[in-house]
């Protein structure tokens, strides 16, 4: 964790009073205390104050402020509510934040086309409240959904814990209208199936704002099903739950949700919730079925078949609304439940293929030991995104460092058995190391090449996702290919 950098006065007057000429003196935080609730989203172990903090109530807004920044070379944070867990939000000291919080109103709700306009601000459940007179709701549910807005989602192409039926933010968003930093209006995608031009809607959805700020989005609307009803299956080893998640993808049942939880998880989100999750289970999953009724009792029924002959030691369905939104409850307060057993937890993200699920639960078991450290298993089983909690006391010398490298070996081990390092959180500054382990350089090169594409003077979100070449080779991970270290004239240290 690297101290913060102090800001320069004088530079923060001279583009302060640039940005008061252009949008008005609302809409400018410049003192330290205005800004000092910006210097972190929900990834708070990384802390910087910001130069400036901006507050745009319009698309106009927006674009003036990219012109100032750009005509004075300014770095731009783009930031939405601040919930995301990465550090994709973290403000640079010699940069203007652009939060989007008040560019919050919902355009239209259109009921038989399906889909909503709503501008960035907006909070992902509203959209679903908005929506919900017409009897549709939007998909993804991310954890935070209470806070989070479309504008993160977006940028982060964030899920959720029904993403495996209905998918990403990506499979759900029809069009996206952005400012670039050439101060310029560009739209992505349509509101019919198919847009002129290139398709250009799934690079920028989750390119963690490096590429343009979010002014409007039109996202898909389904509807709501007519009924749904969860599974808790129990297992007494965590092996067992991971390859019966497996069982019912072979069996081709795709449920709406299908998520596990280890003992550890469970046992402190159960006195927090009261769910009614088995504490004395080593895993638990939570299957869902949605649908009419005669599909979901089809489904239930199905389901709980696999999951017994995959060795489940209990099952229980849920017999009413309330308690299946109790069992989802659990699932979803596991990160705030976490607050409950350690001080402090570090949040992570990867993807694995499903049937390496078992292994690699059996590798963080292991890594507990090696770096002495608790680490809480909450993750998306269905489509192998994990979300492992290691947990810890940032007021113990060495213990955030320690808390870092478990974290960046868990990444490696997702890689390792065919992976990803992050699933739906970003990269940001987190796992910009863990890149150099996944990505070849060539593949880094062809990362920035989109970039400048889209931002050749770089200035929105530099420094975050993508590596630059020295931080490769100061993290020691270079390729070798055949014995031979490419660029072997570089220092290494």
């Amino acid at each position: 964790m690297s101290a913060p950098i102090p800001i320069n006065n004088e530079r923060r007057r001279q583009v302060a009073a640039a940005l008061r000429a252009r949008v008005p003196e609302r809409c400018i935080l410049s003192d330290p205390e205005d800004t000092r609730p910006y210097e972190c989203d929900g990834l708070a172990a990384y802390r910087q104050l910001p130069m400036i903090v901006t507050l745009p109530d319009n698309e106009e807004q927006v674009l003036a402020i990219l012109n100032v920044c750009r005509e004075l070379n300014v770095p731009i944070v783009p930031r939405g509510a601040g919930t995301g867990l990465s550090g994709g939000a973290l403000p640079m000291a010699d940069g203007v934040v652009i939060s989007t919080a008040r560019m919050n109103r919902i355009v239209r709700v259109e009921p038989y086309a399906r889909l909503a306009v709503v501008q960035p601000g907006v909070r992902n459940l509203a959209i679903s409240d908005a929506a919900g007179p017409y009897d549709l709701y939007y998909a993804p549910d991310p954890s935070s959904q209470i806070a989070c807005t479309i504008g993160g989602n977006v940028a982060e192409n964030s899920g959720g814990v029904h993403c495996l039926k209905y998918g990403l933010t990506v499979h759900n968003v029809m069009r996206v209208r952005v400012a670039t930093i050439d101060g310029e209006i560009i739209e992505l995608g349509g509101e019919s199936l198919d847009a002129p031009g290139l398709d250009l809607l799934a690079v920028f959805i989750g390119s963690e704002g490096m590429l343009g700020i979010v002014t409007e989005v039109t996202v898909k609307l389904v509807p709501k099903p007519a009924t749904a009803r969860v599974i808790m299956a129990s297992f007494d080893d965590v092996v067992t739950g991971g390859n019966a998640v497996a069982s019912v993808i072979a069996a081709g049942i795709i449920p709406a949700g299908l998520e596990m939880m280890d003992r550890t998880s469970s046992r402190m989100v159960e006195p927090f919730v009261k769910a009614g999750y088995d504490t004395d289970a080593a895993a638990i999953l939570l299957c869902e079925a949605d649908g009419t009724k005669l599909e979901v009792d089809e489904e239930i029924a199905r389901m709980t078949a696999v999951l017994q002959g995959a060795g489940a030691s209990a099952i229980a369905v849920s017999e009413t609304e309330a308690e299946r939104m109790r069992f989802w409850s659990g699932r979803k307060n596991a990160f705030p439940a976490a607050g409950r057993i350690s001080p402090d937890y570090y949040c992570m993200d990867g993807t694995i293929p499903r049937k390496k699920l078992a292994q690699v639960l059996i590798g963080i078991e292991e890594m507990e030991t090696a770096y002495g450290l608790r680490c809480a298993n909450v993750f998306h089983a269905g489509d192998g995104n994990l979300h492992p909690l290691i947990l810890f006391d940032a007021n113990k010398p060495g213990e955030f460092e320690r808390a870092e490298a478990f974290g960046a070996a868990i990444l490696a081990l997702c890689v390792e058995v065919g992976g990803t390092i992050t699933g739906e959180h970003g990269v940001g500054m987190e796992k910009i190391n863990s890149m150099c382990v996944q990505f070849t350089r060539e593949e880094l090169d062809a990362f920035f090449a989109v970039k400048r594409a889209f931002d050749l003077p770089m200035l929105l979100n530099p420094d975050k996702a993508i590596p630059t070449l020295n931080r490769c080779a100061e993290f020691g991970k270079m390729r070798v290919s055949g014995g031979v270290l490419p660029f072997a004239d570089l220092p290494r240290f």
